[in-house]
């Protein structure tokens, strides 16, 4: 059983916290000790957000510190950016190619960072990236952005396709089942 640590990094608002609970559920069925943290940043909407995901046969914090995440989902470019110090030298970045403006951008004393996944994979991180947003409209809600990468993610990490749609089932509210299951079928089949 191999320890995994994930580093799951957005804007408040954007569904890291479903997220993260649903990649800790995939874990935990699949038999792994699993913590997850709580998150750390401003929650309120446009707020830098992190949660970690750690699972192994026995695991005894939820944190990950610097260069210890093995993979890193971003709900958002320049967050990518900002947490890769956490990211492992052979580590993967889950992206979406989503942008938004922070508060200094939005003030005019700041421009947002042109090309910033393209001059992270520069550097020789292993980049896979996508247009999350386009997606879960295609899948019937903009919100289910989080359940694309979380699809995204899977596949990358090789999950058990099923166990994870399990998961969704499990966790997401009823009526929203089908219009995630459909996000998450798009991200998996990217």
């Amino acid at each position: 059983m191999k320890n995994i640590n994930i580093l799951i990094v957005g804007v408040g608002g954007q569904g890291t916290l479903l997220a993260s609970k649903l990649m800790g559920k995939i874990y935990i069925d699949a038999g792994y000790d699993v913590k997850v943290s709580e998150v750390h940043g401003m929650s309120q909407r446009g707020g830098s957000v992190v949660t970690y995901v750690r699972a192994g046969e026995k695991v005894f914090s939820p944190v990950i510190d610097r260069g210890e995440a093995d993979v890193m989902i971003s709900f958002e470019a320049l967050e990518s950016a900002r947490w890769l110090p956490y990211l492992k030298k052979d580590g993967v970045i889950i992206s979406n190619t989503a942008q938004i403006d922070p508060m200094p951008v939005i003030m005019g004393n700041a421009q947002y960072p042109e090309n910033i996944l393209e001059k992270i994979a520069a550097t020789g991180v292993s980049v896979i990236s996508a247009d999350a947003l386009s997606l879960a409209e295609q899948a019937g809600s903009a919100k289910a952005v989080n359940i694309v990468l979380l699809g995204i993610a899977a596949k990358a990490l090789e999950l058990d396709k099923e166990e994870c749609i399990s998961a969704i089932r499990a966790t997401v509210p009823q009526k929203t089942i089908e219009v995630n299951e459909k996000a998450f079928e798009l991200g998996y089949n990217l």
